[in-house]
């Protein structure tokens, strides 16, 4: 079970951020955030260099914060996507 300590988005909904499980950013790392407390569903994530929850991944696992321009390079990389 990951650590979780919670947090209010934008829309008012309770959150809970996994600290313990970082993925690497430009910045600083991004923590996953779950919807509920028993970190069963994946919510998002939340960047570490800026507190934002506005982040987006793409299909290939990179993900970015549309704050800060914090990015994780993808996880999965394919030359025919260049």
């Amino acid at each position: 079970m990951p650590e979780l300590t919670t947090a209010t988005v934008s829309s008012g909904k309770t959150v809970f951020v996994a600290t313990d499980e970082p993925r690497i950013g430009s910045k600083g790392p991004f923590y996953i955030v779950y919807a509920s407390e028993d970190a069963e569903n994946r919510w998002g994530y939340k960047c570490s260099n800026c507190g934002s929850f506005d982040t987006a991944m793409d299909t290939m696992g990179r993900i970015e914060c549309n704050g800060c321009g914090n990015v994780r390079k993808p996880e999965e990389w394919d030359a025919a996507h260049e």
